[in-house]
């Protein structure tokens, strides 16, 4: 029996040596080393080559190597009858609030003008905004939204969250579905998403949910690119509905070279940096599901196919 690993980028290396470090027995895999895919049982894998799993006859888990998972479920080749698991870890959540973070403040002291000021020798002062007089509204209101409130919240930002379904959390207040959108939109200065990436939300990002914003709100999606309508957001900022935005996400990665967001100044682009994977801190609870596999135990951080998180 063996474990797989699959990537598209082949970026391998340290999840081998992660994986070895903690179970030295384990069989580990990847596409290129394998000479017998019957003996494969579990799979893990981040945007994998479209029809990757349809061969491999005896797979029993399949894994994301990240939080998301619309990469696995974006594959036909995915058994219906597989059960998928994702990773959930502090690491993650940890880099992702203190991204968010830094591009909030980024955002409400003017650095990235100051930047370009430095550049034209300009000794310009701006206005800026104190941390308590700021609305972050955060939609996405799972593992990563959660720990990213509670950040923000501890920092003395006013923060309110939006979700599929209604969350006690005392410190966000908690709006749920379609009849509370509008309510919680009117109030978010700062819109940041982390929606899981869903039939439901694709696309949410876009011309109608802007018109709902505070005029001058600041957009930050570190989510996933298909949330976003590129065209509706570059409309946005020109008609200064939105007055910019921090994309850490985008529809094709890489994004290309002659797209139109790396020229528009109103716009922050990071290369889906955000919040990075270790294997190392998640090898434990890959080893932990393997197990389990084997053992014919409830598995851990599985993921609803209904619901596609």
């Amino acid at each position: 029996m063996a474990l797989l690993l699959i990537r598209s980028d082949k970026k391998y290396e340290g999840w081998l040596k992660a994986l070895k470090n903690e179970a030295s027995n384990l069989a580990v895999f990847t596409p290129e080393t394998l000479k017998n895919p019957d003996e494969v049982k579990m799979i893990l894998s981040w945007n994998a080559p479209k029809g990757s799993y349809s061969k491999y006859p005896n797979i029993k888990v399949i894994g994301s190597m990240g939080a998301g998972v619309d990469h696995l479920f974006n594959d036909d080749s995915l058994p219906e009858d597989v059960p998928v698991t994702r990773i959930v870890d502090d690491y993650l959540k940890n880099d992702m609030r203190e991204f968010i973070l830094a591009l909030i403040l980024d955002r409400l002291k003017n650095l990235d003008s100051y930047v370009k000021f430095q550049q034209e020798s300009n000794w310009e002062r701006l206005p800026y905004r104190s941390v308590p007089e700021v609305t972050v509204g955060i939609m996405g209101l799972g593992v990563l939204g959660q720990a990213a409130a509670e950040y923000l919240n501890r920092l003395d930002f006013k923060v309110t969250g939006w979700s599929n379904s209604r969350k006690d959390l005392d410190f966000v207040k908690s709006y749920a579905g379609k009849e509370e959108e509008k309510e919680f939109l009117a109030s978010a200065e700062i819109l940041v998403c982390l929606l899981p990436l869903t039939e439901e939300t694709k696309g949410i990002l876009n011309a109608e949910l802007f018109k709902k914003l505070p005029d001058g709100a600041y957009l930050i999606n570190v989510a996933r690119g298909g949330h976003l309508v590129e065209e509706d957001l570059i409309k946005a900022l020109e008609n200064e509905k939105l007055s910019g935005a921090a994309l850490d996400t985008f529809q094709q990665e890489p994004l290309p070279k002659d797209h139109p967001l790396w020229k528009n100044d109103k716009i922050k682009l990071t290369p889906h940096t955000a919040s990075v994977g270790n294997p190392s801190s998640v090898a434990g609870q890959v080893i932990d599901n393997y197990n389990r596999m084997l053992n014919d135990e409830p598995l851990q951080n599985t993921v609803s196919r209904k619901r596609g998180y």
